[in-house]
């Protein structure tokens, strides 16, 4: 009979709308690995700060992240622009959780944020900007048709169809109302990059501190307009294609260019870099994916992880859980502190005051 480890680990995550990166289905089966390794193991749904203030006062030894945030005014969801981040909120009172901080979090979130930090690293991205909802779209005489349009903040390929692909300004405008509309978002507008797509997996290595890059092609079907999109459709129905990278050069381009993301962001342990070649096979960062689905037989992360170093479901979900429990969390305790300066108004507003308990 296998002896237990002496932990209280809780799986957090949410069923509000867009709060959630980890679906029923997912959270149940990390519930399954985790309870036959550690003697205190459960799920807690996170819809609102009563439900973390309850998770703070049972200190648990370790917080496996399914989510990244809940709103401080819960009416406004995900379109709150005073988010309480859960590392951060848990890290205030040294409690530790998976994955990556706050910081990487909203750049993850806000994925022009994620593209200037690629850019201001000097990485490539394709040219963008941003079109406001309610604002008249900026110039674009910088920016080469086709262009390609998606919401700012959203993942798992919502507000992505045959649409996003625009070859006029009219394409453009109806796409970008149309994400208005339906997102209430704001539309991230870049250069369309027609090669392939890649996701990158990366997982620290608990005993060498080392970062493994585990790469896969993703061959989505041909949509109405003859393009492969990724959409929320192809991606709910899962009849993209998994390949795995044999051209060593494209793998190793394509695991550079992740990894420099990965540590530019701020990333920690493990994550997920989606990344598209241009026209003439240059690779390009499109999105990152900090809590990446970790369904068995679904996700990206676990099949790249399964197909590049044969890293099975249950020894992928320990590592990410045994490198939260040996991470000390003082530092981002130290860093919450120092932000009741005036200087950090913004992130004091945010998450600071409902810690004043």
């Amino acid at each position: 009979m296998m002896i237990k480890i002496q932990k209280h680990i809780e799986i957090v995550c949410s069923t509000r709308p867009g709060l959630s990166s980890m679906s029923k289905q997912s959270r149940e089966a990390i519930l399954v690995v985790l309870a036959k390794h550690y003697t205190n193991v459960s799920i807690t749904i996170v819809n609102n700060l009563a439900a973390l203030e309850a998770v703070v006062a049972r200190k648990p030894d370790l917080v496996f992240l399914g989510m990244k945030f809940i709103p401080m005014y819960p009416a406004l969801n995900i379109q709150d622009d005073r988010k309480i981040w859960i590392s951060q909120y848990l890290a205030a009172y040294d409690i530790a959780s998976t994955g990556s901080n706050h910081n990487a979090h909203k750049l993850e979130l806000n994925k022009d944020l994620a593209k200037q930090c690629a850019l201001d690293a000097g990485l490539m991205t394709s040219p963008y900007y941003v079109a406001r909802q309610n604002q008249p779209i900026p110039a674009d005489d910088y920016l080469t048709y086709p262009l390609f349009i998606k919401p700012t903040n959203r993942g798992g390929g919502t507000g992505i169809d045959s649409c996003s692909v625009a070859n006029n300004a009219g394409e453009l405008l109806a796409k970008v109302t149309s994400i208005a509309t339906d997102f209430q978002a704001d539309s991230l507008v870049e250069e369309y990059l027609p090669g392939r797509e890649f996701s990158v997996a990366i997982l620290k290595n608990e005993l060498t501190n080392e970062y493994s890059t585990m790469p896969l092609e993703l061959i989505a079907p041909l949509d109405m307009n003859g393009a492969r999109l990724l959409s929320e459709e192809v991606k709910s129905a899962d009849t993209e294609k998994f390949v795995e990278v044999t051209d060593l050069g494209i793998k190793q381009q394509i695991s550079s260019l992740a990894i420099n993301i990965f540590h530019a962001m701020g990333a920690r342990d493990y994550g997920r870099i989606d990344i598209r070649l241009d026209k003439s096979g240059i690779p390009h960062f499109l999105e990152a994916n900090l809590i990446p689905s970790l369904l068995q037989g679904y996700g990206n992360f676990p099949k790249a992880c399964l197909m590049n170093t044969q890293l099975d479901y249950e020894p992928m979900i320990l590592n990410i859980v045994r490198l939260g429990l040996a991470r000390k969390t003082y530092s981002d305790a130290e860093f919450v502190t120092n932000n009741l300066e005036a200087k950090s108004l913004e992130l004091a507003d945010i998450t600071l005051m409902p810690l004043l308990v």
